[in-house]
């Protein structure tokens, strides 16, 4: 059986309950849990592997979060058209809405979030101790949640991020004193996983199983010879680290969580819904032309052209698209709608993006721009996902407003 119990530093005063030491068979992990975002817990990560010199220490980083948090300019390399002609605008938004929302943690709080994960790889680095990566890269996290989510799902994840993201409202003591409770990634994971229950398993659940296994991998199950971790993980995963570990000792689990990496296919009820749209509306056409004849059909059809093409049109508008971004929302709109699998903003961003190129700058500067509402649109890169995301919103409205009008007309003959 796994022997576990709250550690002691070297000191022999410390009684917190944020670390655990847990004896499996011949390896001892130590979990360091990061509750306070404060120079302290910096002081005591450092302290921590200074003192025990283990043979591995597991930082509940990936690399692309650790590149963000060594490398200045880590937007460089960006290709906004790219991104969104692949459809990928929804998932870079949630990234940079991430970003805003991790400086503006820093700036509230006066530790840059993720400090001590940096702190434990640079201690781990200058006492010539192995280190290692356990947490699933945050793009497969958010892909594999995005994959659960319908579009409105989608837009509310937006939302959410967006709004505290731009939020200007200063943290109050109370506030600030909460957020040193946890980590920031889990923090935020916990928010979204509260406003969207339908994608908590992944956010939060799945990355306990992933980061044991990975934790339990990193060093070899050598027979008589016991080997020795430290990983620096977010408070709130202690006891989920915990129990998948104790899993792990007694082989109940699998240590193969290659798996967790895939991105689901959408479900077959989740397909079917890019296609019942566009079959309403031809049954509507077709309702039409048998009932009155072409010209009901036709009058109907109109009615569909400006309602879906005039509100993506908006949309792009309220992003302060350029001229021809709009006119392709207002065009492409109701000619999107029955190409199932693709929206307008695809092609209203990609113009976006190709007349209005980012600069040197924009990159230079997305990630403090995308803070506040004058920055986003201020920035040529994040005012190209404006484009993309306002006239596809703009376009579903249409579809939902224009089908009962239309229903109406055919009730009402």
């Amino acid at each position: 059986m796994a022997d576990s119990y709250a550690d002691s530093h070297a000191s022999g005063s410390d009684n917190s309950s944020h670390s655990l030491r847990i004896t499996l068979g011949n390896k001892e992990v130590y979990l360091i849990g990061t509750a306070h975002i404060s120079r302290e817990s910096v002081e005591e990560v450092k302290k921590t592997i200074t003192l025990e010199k283990p043979d591995m220490v597991c930082v509940e980083l990936d690399q692309g979060r650790y590149n963000s948090l060594t490398q200045k300019e880590q937007w460089e390399n960006l290709n906004v058209s790219k991104v969104i002609k692949e459809g990928k605008g929804f998932l870079l938004m949630a990234n940079l809405a991430l970003s805003s929302f991790q400086r503006r943690l820093g700036k509230d709080l006066g530790v840059k979030p993720g400090e001590e994960m940096k702190v434990a790889v640079e201690t781990a680095t200058s006492l010539g101790i192995a280190y290692s990566f356990c947490d699933r890269e945050v793009q497969i996290t958010l892909r594999r949640a995005w994959a659960r989510c319908g579009f409105w799902s989608k837009c509310k994840l937006i939302a959410a991020l967006l709004a505290n993201s731009f939020s200007t409202e200063k943290l109050g003591e109370q506030e600030i004193e909460d957020l040193k409770k946890q980590n920031e990634m889990d923090g935020m994971m916990s928010d979204l996983a509260d406003y969207l229950p339908g994608v908590k398993e992944t956010l939060i659940d799945e990355r306990d199983r992933y980061m044991a296994a990975k934790i339990w991998n990193s060093v070899p199950d050598t027979a008589g010879q016991k080997k020795r971790i430290i990983a620096v993980i977010g408070a709130g995963h202690l006891q989920g680290i915990k129990a998948h570990l104790e899993k792990l000792a007694e082989k109940e689990v699998s240590t193969d969580v290659s798996g967790l990496n895939v991105i689901p296919a959408g479900s077959f009820v989740s397909k079917l819904g890019y296609f019942i749209f566009p079959a309403i509306l031809l049954s509507l056409f077709a309702l039409g032309f048998y009932r009155d004849g072409a010209d009901l059909s036709l009058y109907m059809l109109r009615l569909w052209i400006l309602w879906n093409g005039s509100l993506a049109a908006l949309g792009a508008i309220l992003a302060r698209g350029h001229p021809l971004a709009i006119l392709v929302s207002f065009l492409g709109a109701p000619v999107t709608t029955f190409i199932p699998f693709v929206g307008v903003g695809m092609f209203s961003g990609f113009v976006q993006a190709s007349l209005r190129k980012p600069r040197v700058s924009d990159v230079q500067s997305i990630a403090d721009d995308v803070s506040s509402l004058k920055g986003l649109y201020r920035n040529r890169i994040s005012r190209a996902l404006l484009v993309f995301f306002l006239a596809n919103m703009g376009s579903s409205i249409g579809t939902f407003v224009s089908i009962p009008v239309m229903a109406g007309l055919l009730a009402g003959g």
